[in-house]
């Protein structure tokens, strides 16, 4: 799936601010190798830096278009060119931080199990993933994929892995000594038109329209378009409202 940094970086602010907060919350004060796993186009990986100067960083990703915006960021940073299930590194880390990465993977418990594996003693994983997925703004995407004529093309489409606090407490617990596990829901207030369908177009619409061409792609897009600003009108003041939930996951390894 091609990412485009250009379009996930129209929201740079809020989609940086739940990796602030993360990062807040990790319990770590002189690593000295960490890493940012799924680290696009090194947004997160500067308040990494800017946190631990003294450590040495690396960034992982498996879109040149993002590593390539984060080459150009002036990062000290390693970056390396892969994706996380296939990623075996020959060392240990003190930090794996992922902002917005994991919920796109499968098999999660044996995910978080390597992880934890992949952390010296006491190191800490520390990830935040999207919890927006049943409400209107990726239930229509899901509804309009089922429904239209591109249904049979759409039907493998590649999905979204919907973790719950209690379910990654039960992955994390046999394996770490510390669990900070909390959600949060940001009430965005877009501007501009269409502003949720620019929001989600730099991330979860897009394996929808990289799996169509032309009129379809087209197609899709206004029918997606003109349920999503039914179900998150503009206000008189030209502004939206968009609440969007985060799951928030920090362990520390035993």
């Amino acid at each position: 799936m091609a990412w485009d940094p250009k379009v996930y970086l129209d929201f740079e602010d809020e989609r940086t601010r739940p990796a602030v907060e993360l990062l807040a919350r990790v319990p770590h004060k002189a690593p000295s190798q960490v890493i940012d796993l799924g680290c696009g186009p090194g947004n997160s990986t500067t308040l990494l830096a800017r946190r631990w100067p003294k450590a040495k960083l690396e960034g992982l990703d498996s879109s040149e278009a993002m590593l390539d915006q984060a080459r150009r960021s002036g990062i000290q940073a390693t970056w390396h060119s892969g994706d996380i299930p296939s990623w075996s590194p020959t060392r240990r880390y003190d930090v794996i931080f992922a902002n917005a990465a994991l919920h796109w993977l499968d098999d999660q418990d044996a995910l978080l199990a390597r992880l934890m594996g992949y952390l010296s003693e006491g190191g800490v994983l520390a990830f935040q993933v999207p919890a927006n997925f049943n409400e209107p703004s990726h239930k229509l995407m899901r509804d309009v994929a089922a429904e239209g004529p591109w249904a049979a093309k759409l039907k493998d489409v590649r999905n979204i892995v919907l973790g719950s606090e209690q379910g990654y407490y039960e992955m994390l617990e046999p394996r770490a000594s510390y669990l900070d596990i909390w959600q949060t829901t940001y009430l965005q207030v877009l501007e501009g038109d269409d502003p949720v369908l620019r929001w989600v177009s730099g991330t979860g619409l897009r394996p929808f329209v990289q799996a169509l061409e032309g009129q379809e792609r087209e197609d899709f897009t206004r029918e997606y378009k003109k349920r999503l600003n039914a179900a998150y009108p503009m206000r008189k003041s030209g502004k939206t409202l968009f609440p969007f939930q985060r799951l928030f996951v920090v362990a520390r390894r035993k």
